[in-house]
């Protein structure tokens, strides 16, 4: 496999020597990871109904990310890509419920070097060949607790630590009155893209309610640490493994599904609180986080750190970011590159609708939707989800068009652009060994508008990629 090394502004290559020398040696660190939260969802990103104060307060003392990208739309892949450093397709855990195999090295693996001590606490979706990497995993019964990281701090003693916190939250299924002071429907804010109807305002509120509990929790969990006098030279890191749970978010490579919160607080190298602009991918996370703990990045590792921004504001931005959607329920070959100003997406089966992941089926949301389609009363935003056929080719000014509704692919005055882009996208798919879509096909087990499953488990493959 080769390290994708084109386009220095991409991957900027920054390694060497580490940037770490220059800030606190051997922090701990805790990551703490929501499974399905949208990026705009949370106070401190600009959602004025929503309850977050913990994970407000960190983005108030510590650097908030507003551009930073997900390899994938979608809760397994992202995982492992998230901590192995590499891309979905090239691991080969594109598809959903794809473990990493026996023999691929995860961060706790390379952190024992430095001597840390390593614990998963929640939902892994990773593979037991890699929870079996962490010195502690525990999944617990939901989601994890606040007190599940005084079990981490008895068994650390005096050993750096890192954790990976991973919640259940805010995945579904939705029940009401999930926290003793629940959000209250008319207040929450509908993107476009959803219907504005009772149901799919009481789904939100229950989305939003999910969230607040995650909150709470990580409030429960940094006050233990700050009991245990821990908390000065930990990074805390908050993030989302893809976007919100809802039609035309998660599963797709719109913003909605692939950016993700992003918050770095560490009060003891963390001197000003601001807001860092540029573009970066969680490709570069696990480089970082080794960097940080002084350890050297393994050449799989396709990203490099960005350590450098924790001290010095706005330094290591990317200039592409990329992301995939394969299998998730109805097969997918989706591909997209956006820079900072323009997104652009590959559609392989433009014959097909999106397909609609099953958790989304039963939604309030998703069923307010289709019953306006069945009488005809979509909007354009709202049924550019079911279009058929798809345009083989998306193109959207993000900055001007935040929920990429109007594409421009058909504009001859972007002609140029979209050329630029394509190119781009397919040199990164020839230089990381992506697999053409008529190479590789899984069956879809549900289907594509309503979400509704017909076949359980993951469906066999036809047509599979011969082995590397």
């Amino acid at each position: 496999m080769k390290k994708f090394l084109s386009y220095t502004l991409f991957f900027a290559l920054i390694s060497a020597p580490t940037f770490s020398q220059n800030l606190p040696s051997k922090p701990n660190i805790i990551v703490f990871i929501a499974d399905d939260a949208g990026w705009r969802d949370f106070g401190c990103y600009g959602n004025s109904a929503i309850r977050t104060p913990t994970i407000d307060q960190l983005a108030e003392t510590g650097i908030r990310f507003n551009n930073v990208f997900l390899p994938s739309p979608q809760c397994s892949p992202t995982r492992t890509s998230l901590l192995i450093g590499q891309f979905p397709h090239t691991l080969r855990t594109e598809d959903l419920h794809t473990p990493l195999e026996k023999g691929q090295k995860v961060v706790p693996h390379y952190l024992k070097e430095a001597d840390y001590y390593s614990a998963l606490l929640g939902k892994s979706h990773i593979g037991e060949s890699a929870t079996g990497q962490f010195d502690y995993f525990n999944p617990g019964k939901g989601n994890p607790r606040g007190e599940d990281l005084k079990t981490v701090l008895t068994e650390a003693g005096d050993q750096p630590f890192f954790v990976w916190f991973a919640f259940f939250d805010p995945h579904r299924s939705y029940q009401p009155n999930t926290i003793a002071n629940s959000h209250d429907p008319s207040e929450v804010i509908i993107p476009p893209y959803l219907a504005d109807t009772p149901e799919t305002r009481q789904d939100l509120a229950m989305y939003y309610d999910e969230i607040g509990r995650m909150d709470s929790t990580m409030g429960s969990a940094l006050k233990i640490l700050e009991d245990a006098g821990k908390r000065e030279n930990t990074i805390i890191i908050f993030m989302s493994d893809n976007g919100k749970p809802f039609t035309r978010a998660k599963g797709t490579l719109y913003d909605e599904g692939i950016k993700t919160p992003f918050i770095i607080n560490w009060s003891e190298a963390i001197q000003d609180a601001r807001v860092d602009n540029q573009l970066l991918t969680t490709l570069r996370l696990a480089p970082t986080i080794l960097d940080l703990a002084g350890v050297e990045t393994p050449p799989s590792m396709f990203g490099n750190s960005f350590a450098e921004n924790l001290v010095q504001e706005q330094s290591i931005a990317d200039e592409y970011v990329f992301s995939e959607r394969n299998w998730h329920d109805c097969d997918e070959h989706m591909r997209s590159v956006r820079s900072d100003s323009f997104k652009l997406i590959v559609n392989s089966y433009i014959n097909l609708p999106h397909g609609t992941a099953a958790d989304l089926a039963g939604s309030l949301s998703h069923q307010s939707l289709l019953r306006l389609k069945e009488r005809g009363e979509l909007n354009q935003a709202q049924s550019l989800i079911f279009q058929v056929p798809r345009p083989e080719i998306e193109f959207y000014d993000v900055k001007n068009d935040p929920y990429e509704l109007n594409n421009l692919a058909f504009q001859s005055k972007y002609r140029p652009l979209i050329q630029k882009h394509y190119a781009i996208l397919q040199r990164w798919m020839e230089e990381t060994d992506d697999f053409m879509p008529h190479f590789r096909r899984r069956y879809d087990n549900t289907d594509r508008v309503s979400g509704t499953m017909y076949r359980r488990g993951r469906p066999e493959m036809y047509a599979p990629l011969p082995d590397k």
